[in-house]
């Protein structure tokens, strides 16, 4: 008779996903927190995502730093104690006499945790609209784009939808049927969406294109972009707006 305790044991009838549900389960990751000062509460934030809209928040004047949001898990070391378009933060800015906000998304916002920032973004601001300037991903887009193709689209929440004027985005489109949009910027306009707030994604491609979108769009709310056209007509890739920087 084989001794039960020395010979080699059956295959396991689990699978590892079926192992892993005895497995103590990790805690919880704490909220994001946003510290505001003051509390601005402005008819309109502007969430620049994308690259390009980044840069060019980054280059607009008269703007306070008046906050930044934070997420627990994104080390701050090495950031500098000025803002700069190369550290990873994500800080908010109020515009000169204009009653606009400007946030400035600079790091990754994983996928499980988009949900949680736009909530806190959007509770914490308290806008009543919301513009975001993101870009679209190639597996995203029903159809096929080819790479030196520039392209935008935009998505709408109902209540702006129903507001006359539309952003002056007319000759925007919009996403086509069977495209999607993800991430933090589809989570920011959900969260608008359930809030009863105006909001528009704006989504570009390629990462780095759609500058005449983006700068009709600022131009439409009062913003002085005309000293940064020259620069940004020669932004090809990533690694030329560092150069812009």
């Amino acid at each position: 008779m084989d001794d039960v305790l020395t010979e080699t044991p059956p295959p396991s009838r689990f699978f590892d996903d079926d192992l892993d549900n005895f497995a103590i389960a990790p805690p919880p990751l704490p909220s994001p927190f946003l510290l505001l000062n003051p509390n601005p509460k402005p008819n309109l934030l502007i969430v620049a995502i994308s690259p390009l809209s980044r840069s060019i928040l980054h280059h607009l004047p008269s703007k306070t730093l008046i906050g930044s949001l934070f997420l627990p898990e994104i080390a701050l070391s090495g950031n500098p104690l000025v803002p700069s378009p190369n550290d990873k933060s994500f800080n908010v800015y109020s515009v000169g006499d204009q009653n606009s906000c400007l946030a400035s998304v600079q790091y990754n916002v994983s996928p499980e945790r988009c949900r949680a920032v736009a909530k806190c973004l959007i509770g914490d601001v308290k806008p009543d609209q919301v513009v975001i300037f993101d870009s679209i991903k190639s597996q995203n887009y029903r159809g096929r784009i080819e790479v030196d193709e520039t392209l935008a689209f935009k998505l709408e929440t109902k209540q702006q939808r129903l507001e006359k004027g539309n952003l002056g985005l007319s000759g925007v489109d919009y996403l086509p049927s069977g495209s999607v949009m993800d991430g933090l910027g589809a989570a920011i306009l959900t969260e608008s969406q359930m809030k009863g707030i105006k909001g528009t994604l704006v989504a570009t491609w390629p990462e780095n294109g759609g500058i005449e979108v983006l700068k009709m769009v600022f131009k439409q709310f009062g913003f002085d972009v005309g000293r940064i056209e020259g620069g940004f007509s020669k932004v090809t890739s990533r690694a030329d707006l560092d150069l812009y920087i």
